[in-house]
């Protein structure tokens, strides 16, 4: 099968195409035929060698950790789907090498999802990691209606996702961001701070008795949390594991396909948005990274059929 690959620790420019063997299907587990897959940041972090101390890695390794495709065979005792299914994934493993860029990828039938036909493959692509990361932040909070949650980096991707999940839950949410993303966070219900110097007066000025919950989604923000945070409230960060030393939660969120199934029914139905910046083709996988490692307005997601 075609798959872009690394076989040392390096630079998104070490990416190769190359032909490797398509994976087994083992017990439990399903193949997918992959149509689209999206970058993260995890994956170039990964592919730099700044997550060896945590995760076992083996070369050569095809990166990628969402996916989007259609069943093309299932393993034993997989009941719950069939070949020609629809379906996306979160399909990060224990171990790092068989990932998404790639023409097929194997996935425990656990993490795997059912896409609805008025979903879109850029959209089911684009969805499962951050949608699940601000889930699970949201649901570790046990965020409710009568709670103000600050979310930092609220137009970010994982940001732009929980600003979304947290307004539906009924919660007034305040998100930092640059100018230029303050209308798009208006437009979810979120009220848009700037960030950088003087952020805690202007939270201050909007929740002049704090806010109950933070969401960090970029890291270097634990100071500003504390400032304007209730006594009592809480915190989680997708990127700062030192708030667990102020009684905080540090989020690296688990594949679910049984979760990553109802983010994607809020898609069907309108209440939930996933913006996409920019397609590339497989072959342009290093391109694309280097795109996220810049930013983007949206998720950059891979087509593997082009």
């Amino acid at each position: 099968m075609r798959a872009m690959a690394y076989k040392e620790y390096g630079e998104p420019n070490t990416l190769q195409l190359m032909d490797l063997p398509t994976p087994k299907v083992s017990p439990g587990e399903v193949l997918i035929r992959a149509e689209r897959a999206s970058i993260n940041p995890v994956d170039w972090k990964l592919m730099s060698g700044a997550l060896d101390p945590m995760m076992d890695t083996f070369f050569p390794v095809i990166p990628g950790w969402d996916v989007y495709g259609v069943v093309e065979e299932v393993g034993p005792d997989v009941p719950e789907f069939s070949a020609g299914d629809r379906v996306a994934s979160y399909a990060r493993k224990d171990f790092v090498q068989g990932g998404t860029y790639a023409e097929y990828v194997s996935v425990p039938a656990t993490s795997v999802a059912h896409v609805p036909e008025t979903v879109s493959a850029d959209t089911a692509a684009g969805l499962p990691l951050t949608g699940l990361t601000a889930l699970r932040c949201l649901q570790t909070l046990s965020v409710t209606e009568s709670d103000t949650v600050l979310i930092h980096a609220a137009s970010g991707g994982v940001g732009r996702l929980a600003s979304q999940l947290a307004r539906e839950l009924g919660a007034r949410v305040i998100g930092t961001a640059s100018e230029a993303n303050h209308q798009r966070l208006r437009d979810w219900g979120v009220e848009p701070v700037a960030y950088g110097d003087g952020l805690v007066d202007r939270v201050r000025e909007l929740a002049p008795e704090g806010v109950t919950t933070v969401v960090d989604c970029v890291g270097e923000v634990l100071e500003q949390t504390l400032a304007v945070l209730t006594e009592g409230g809480r915190h989680v960060s997708i990127a700062d594991p030192s708030v667990l030393e102020q009684q905080g939660r540090w989020v690296w969120v688990r594949p679910d396909g049984a979760r990553l199934e109802s983010l994607l029914e809020r898609v069907a139905d309108g209440r939930l948005t996933v913006d996409i910046d920019t397609v590339y083709p497989l072959e342009k996988a290093a391109e694309a990274m280097q795109h996220n490692q810049r930013g983007a307005s949206g998720k950059i997601v891979l087509d593997l059929t082009a």
